[in-house]
């Protein structure tokens, strides 16, 4: 416990962003394999470097040893959900018990997708150690640290693994015969998104027997209709950015598709929102899916929900449950605590790796009175589930709501939707760039990166202004995203020009031979809504590799950066991140160091820093007060920088960690700042 006069030092130097491999999947997906002609085994691996925006692939060798001789390897097992999910207890107990009640005698059996292997010792031990285990496991890291785990508990010549996809094996080639029973945990937080469905298909076709026995048994989804305003503003960006009153429209009418979010579920804990939610029905299930039957493609079901109270369903809130044993004895369930529901004999926990999903009706929602009939139809294909919802209040007048994800030209995430909508900082945005043009005489605007609002709003606050946008991630599509809404802005397409250059291609020819006034960005870069604070200073590097083209007296937006940082209790994150010891009888303390884990380490092996929205990470508590780290001058070059910074606590508790976030000082004044920090919800900040 830390006393409230305690008094610390933290000390932080930054030279370049970290080039970090990241996935929002348990098990990345970013990565090809190869074999050579001497049967080494190779994976390319993709990596990204935030600072230039450039991407390559790098190769992982198999030489017949169990460490991972790949740069940065525990960054990149350390930005995975595999220590999350092990951290899991819950999960952990519920499949032990279902492996050892449904596995009683010596059997064939296929683990898919093993991971560290845990399910497969769980089934070796659950028959004595004889039978037949094969453990199945495509992401060659992963069998790299598995034969470590599998070593250390004595497992190595019970369990066969096979570096393969399941849909690889072939039964007399790989393995000698079919199957008698199969343990697997390939799923998300939808469900379906790692290939539940077409890994299930092929292994009932081609390497399991008739009526295997299979754990989990049976996954079944559900629902519940729900109003909030917070996840209102998440998607609705027309009718949000119509409070703005800033005379620029992203969203025009008649053009109301061309930006948004993607139709799909959302992964996020809707209990931290609680408050903001209106329960609008019961819970009601929505598909069932028999691990121990070959699953169909597809399906759909028409579902009739009375609203138990009147609202505007904004979103329909959906979680799934787990039978894993054959008589419904063992469960396990992702329910939110509000849900009034009974479908699951689990207790609520929270974890990471698996989270309720959120689909956005679309526009401002479907109008419901209490007691009246919402019909809901529900689809899926082999990896999503999508609804459509309508009302019938009269016969003759029916409200519907369907919108395919071809009608999008522009895609959003949630998070910059959200932002794309609130009016405080479209109005700070504004301020900050009406500043800088004061006095400007046709001035040449250079924006840098992929917002779509600022181009727009440097065109129309000076009718003299050229502006340029490089749209790096967007391309032609923001170039055809902007003709498309210009004139709805009042604004000639001709005024606003996208060049399909990276910066460092970009000469004084591209801008007529005119230096520019004033550069601009967010900074937002396409693909980076969800990375570490740091890596949005690819604006800064941008404009190092930019002076030659700056005017003597250009102005910079935003004129600099100040990383922060404050003390943080994060009880439920700390409890999935730290560090692993036995697991239902079985060591892991090998993976500790490579999958990033906290305490118990030296400190050179530590995890590196993870992109959290903190207000997602279940409970925490602010422990002192904010403190500057460091200071990024934009107006001057790219430079290696450092800072040190004294930590007063202001409470006591236990510090788990610093959560760090940009402040994006808009001009050299101070007059405008965004903060991305805490009490921000729709910026993420770090931990």
């Amino acid at each position: 416990m830390l006393p409230k006069t305690l008094t610390a030092t933290l000390f932080l130097n930054l030279t370049q962003p970290p080039l970090l491999f990241r996935s929002s999947s348990p098990r990345p997906t970013s990565f090809v394999r190869v074999m050579s002609s001497e049967s080494t085994q190779r994976v390319f691996q993709l990596k990204h470097d935030p600072l230039t925006g450039n991407s390559e692939w790098v190769i992982i060798e198999d030489q017949n040893d169990d460490v991972p001789n790949f740069p940065n390897h525990q960054h990149l097992l350390a930005t995975t959900s595999y220590l999350d999910m092990l951290n899991d207890s819950p999960r952990n107990t519920a499949f032990r018990q279902a492996i050892e009640k449904t596995i009683t005698k010596p059997c064939r059996v296929l683990d898919i997708g093993a991971g560290t292997g845990l399910l497969s010792m769980m089934a070796s031990r659950a028959m004595g150690g004889e039978g037949f285990v094969t453990a199945c496991e495509s992401y060659l890291p992963m069998v790299k640290l598995m034969k470590r785990v599998l070593r250390v508990n004595g497992m190595e010549r019970r369990i066969r693994v096979i570096n393969k996809r399941s849909d690889e094996l072939h039964v007399g080639v790989d393995v000698p015969s079919r199957f008698d029973a199969l343990v697997s945990e390939i799923l998300d937080s939808e469900l379906l998104g790692e290939g539940l469905i077409p890994t299930l298909q092929h292994a009932h076709d081609s390497l399991l027997v008739e009526n295997p026995l299979t754990v989990p048994y049976r996954a079944t989804t559900y629902g519940q209709l729900v109003e909030s305003t917070f996840l209102l503003k998440l998607h609705d960006l027309h009718n949000n950015e119509a409070s703005a009153s800033d005379g620029i429209c992203l969203t025009p009418t008649g053009l109301e598709s061309v930006l948004g979010i993607k139709r799909q579920q959302y992964a996020m804990h809707c209990d931290p929102i609680g408050k903001e939610i209106k329960l609008l029905s019961e819970p009601f299930k929505i598909f069932e899916f028999d691990f121990w039957k070959r699953p169909e493609s597809c399906g759909e079901t028409e579902l009739c929900i009375k609203a138990t109270t009147g609202g505007s369903v904004h979103a329909v809130v959906s979680w799934w449950v787990l039978q894993l044993d054959r008589e419904g004895t063992i469960y396990y369930s992702t329910a939110p605590r509000r849900t009034n529901s009974t479908t699951s004999t689990s207790s609520v926990h929270w974890c990471d790796h698996w989270k309720q999903c959120v689909w956005f009706v679309p526009g401002s929602g479907v109008t419901v009175s209490k007691g009246e009939e919402v019909h809901v139809h529900a689809t899926h294909n082999e990896t999503s589930i999508s609804y459509s919802l309508y009302a019938k209040g009269l016969k003759t007048e029916v409200l519907h709501h369907g919108l395919k994800a071809g009608d999008l030209h522009l895609v959003l995430s949630p998070e910059r939707a959200a932002i794309y909508g609130d009016k405080e900082w479209r109005l700070l945005m504004r301020k900050a760039v009406e500043s800088a043009l004061k006095g400007k005489s046709r001035p040449l605007c250079l924006i840098t990166d992929d917002s779509v609002f600022l181009p727009l709003l440097a065109a129309h606050l000076s009718e003299e202004s050229h502006v340029i946008s490089l749209f790096p991630g967007l391309m032609e599509r923001g170039s055809q995203y902007l003709q498309a809404v210009a004139r709805s802005n009042h604004i000639s397409p001709d005024r606003i020009e996208v060049l399909g250059k990276r910066v460092k291609q970009l000469t004084i020819n591209d801008t007529h031979n005119k230096k520019v006034d004033l550069l601009i960005a967010e900074p937002f870069y396409l693909g980076l809504d969800c990375m570490l604070p740091w890596q949005n200073l690819r604006f800064w590097n941008d404009r190092t590799m930019l002076d030659s083209i700056l005017a003597s007296d250009a102005v910079v937006i935003p004129s600099r950066g100040m990383l922060k940082a404050c003390a943080i209790s994060l009880p439920d994150l700390w409890k999935s991140r730290h560090c692993l010891n036995k697991i239902e009888g079985f060591d892991h303390t090998v993976v500790n160091s490579t999958m990033g884990a906290c305490g118990q380490l030296p400190g050179s092996e530590e995890g590196p820093c993870l992109p959290y929205f903190v207000w997602q990470c279940g409970d925490f508590d602010v422990l002192s007060e904010t403190f500057d780290v460091m200071e990024f001058d934009f107006l001057k070059q790219i430079s290696q920088c450092q800072g040190r910074s004294q930590v007063k606590f202001t409470k006591a508790g236990v510090c788990h960690g610093f959560v760090l976030w940009i402040d994006w000082v808009m001009d050299p004044q101070n007059s405008y700042v965004i903060s991305t920090g805490p009490g921000h919800t729709q910026f993420p900040y770090e931990y």
